[in-house]
């Protein structure tokens, strides 16, 4: 282990060589044994903040953007990012350098939740992350809305198959008439392991990153019958641990690819495990699922295609559809996620990204107000205004110090309903679609300036209370593209790319309020006058949103009813 100048409680930092007993036949490091290494260095960090020992509940989706190999150096840094009641966030970036030349290049990055083992019946409760630097701030900060995701992802997945209700069952992808549709039965491998010492850790508890080493090897297995090559691990739908294993434990690893995409493949692997008793009466404990997506290429490198596969049986139909819906979710959040910051881009909501839009939304606006090098433009009494320029990308920002407690501003601002009031640049505002208690979309109109047609918006509006003292409040806003909103030609429809507001509590009956805006075509011509010192009307819109805020009680009732 290699120990680092300034680590945190819960950092660990760890470098492998590889050797030939970690790669495979053509000299590449092994999946699974990279695996095995992410799992015990970030199950080190955690048990380095928990002082206790700690157990994988989940590692969430994996990619694998380059391949290492024998000779090469890997090195993996671990962090605690959120310590939640008994949970903690740690996440993991693994990056390979090359000996001779001393590039690094950046495999993976990964984040895993692990829970604390208490010893006996004492109730284990972890301290809180000690935040040292911004990105310490703000991996705490995106760490409740990452766990939003995955306490959400079961139920996406299973809305997603309920709308699809089996209705493509004869759909021509699997139909037994096809001449060039393979059985995904040929492609059935199972294999059984024994639980040792070596493979669990001092507690008798099987290591998490070994059971995704044997599930990684038996995919693996499952997916060259169908490509007669031999497949690389490219990413792996989130793991979770549904229940313990130990030493003495038989696992029963089966997997079975459940569809193939051209260039790609899903397997399914599924673990059941045995002790001695259930052994030889054959009832099992099912510990864990996941689903690995593997490509294969040929001696020059070119990416092979699958031949199709046809489900034979109602369970390999349903394995067949689910890795459909899977699909659907990789690819929405694989765009949603990879920060495009260059261009607006009014994304389609749609069952298969609602978790990610709102995920992109909050965290955005999140990273927007980490930022360093904000300029004061403008100062007014209790009023502020920043820019801050970044990569052609203008953002203004307004501070406003507000006498009302934070949690009243947050209920105020966060229905757009009735920013009427003391916005102007709001004609209309309307709730289109409620998606729940956190989460509206609001169709917005805007007057014409400078004689042009009016502009409209259709934005998600999505909404987070702290989770901790010190904590802002969050109200972030982006364009989405909603099909039962089309564009008007009565409207110029824009989009806005990142806006929101933050909500810091100063005291009992004070707040600091923080407006963001990236500008945009759709948003410049509201601000352009201002930004150019000829017009006031960033500073005048500010001053009446601290009126409307500062009302009296009563004036606050009846605006809301």
């Amino acid at each position: 282990m290699e120990p680092a100048e300034g680590q945190s409680s819960g950092q660990v930092h760890t470098c492998q060589t590889i050797f030939p007993v970690h790669a495979t036949h053509r000299g590449e490091l092994s999946a699974g044994q990279l695996l095995k290494w992410i799992d015990t260095t970030a199950c080190l960090a955690a048990e380095k903040h928990a002082g206790v020992s700690c157990v994988t509940a989940s590692v969430d989706d994996i990619q694998f953007e380059e391949t290492a190999r024998v000779g090469q150096i890997i090195i993996i840094k671990a962090k605690v990012n959120r310590a939640f009641t008994t949970s903690m966030e740690v996440g993991v970036k693994v990056t390979v350098q090359d000996i001779l030349t001393s590039v690094q290049k950046l495999i993976s990055v990964a984040f895993s939740t692990y829970i604390v083992r208490p010893v006996g019946d004492e109730k284990v409760n972890l301290k809180p992350v000690k935040l040292k630097s911004p990105q310490d701030h703000l991996e705490h900060s995106l760490a409740i809305e990452r766990r939003r995701i995955r306490l959400d992802h079961e139920h996406v997945f299973e809305t997603l198959m309920q709308e699809s209700n089996m209705e493509d069952c004869h759909c021509d992808n699997v139909s037994d008439t096809e001449e060039d549709t393979i059985s995904t039965d040929l492609t059935h491998v199972q294999s059984i392991e024994l639980v040792l010492p070596p493979h669990a850790n001092h507690h008798g508890n099987t290591f998490g990153g070994q059971i995704m080493a044997w599930m990684e090897t038996v995919a693996t297995i499952s997916a060259s019958r169908l490509c007669h090559s031999y497949p690389i691990l490219k990413s792996v739908d989130m793991f979770k641990f549904r229940g313990p294993s130990t030493v003495g434990d038989r696992l029963v690893f089966k997997a079975i690819v459940n569809n193939t995409f051209q260039k790609s493949v899903e397997v399914g692997v599924r673990v059941e495990a045995y002790n001695c008793e259930e052994w030889t009466t054959g009832q099992a404990r099912h510990i864990n699922s996941a689903f690995l997506i593997f490509n294969a290429v040929n001696d020059k490198g070119q990416l092979l295609i699958f031949p199709r596969v046809k489900p034979t049986t109602k369970d390999g139909l349903r394995r067949y559809h689910g890795a459909i819906a899977r699909r659907r979710i990789r690819l929405a959040r694989k765009y949603i996620l990879s920060n495009k910051e260059d261009t607006p881009s009014s994304d389609l909501w749609d069952r298969s990204n609602q978790t990610y839009l709102s995920f992109s939304n909050v965290a955005t606006l999140t990273v927007l107000a980490t930022k360093c090098g904000w300029e004061i433009t403008s100062t007014l009494d209790n009023i502020k205004i920043f820019t801050h320029e970044e990569s052609n990308i203008l953002t203004v920002k307004v501070e406003m110090q507000v006498r009302i407690p934070s949690n009243l501003a947050f209920f105020l601002l966060s229905d757009f309903r009735l920013r009427r009031q003391w916005d102007k640049h709001y004609l209309t505002c309307e709730v289109v679609e409620n998606v729940n208690e956190d989460e509206k979309i609001y169709h917005i109109t805007s007057p014409s300036v400078n004689g042009d047609k009016p502009k409209d918006f259709v934005v998600l509006v999505s909404r987070r209370q702290p989770c901790k003292t010190g904590d802002p409040y969050i109200i972030a806003v982006r364009s989405v593209t909603l099909t039962s909103v089309p564009p008007s030609p009565h409207y110029c429809r824009n989009e806005i790319l990142c806006a929101g507001f933050l909500i810091h509590s100063d005291g009992n009956n004070s707040c600091k309020v923080s407006y963001f805006n990236h500008v945009t075509s759709g948003v410049l011509p509201y601000l352009a006058a201002n930004l150019t010192g000829s017009s006031k009307s960033i500073e005048d819109t500010a001053s009446a949103c601290i009126r409307f805020l500062q009302m009296d009680s009563s004036r606050i009732d009846s605006s809301l009813f």
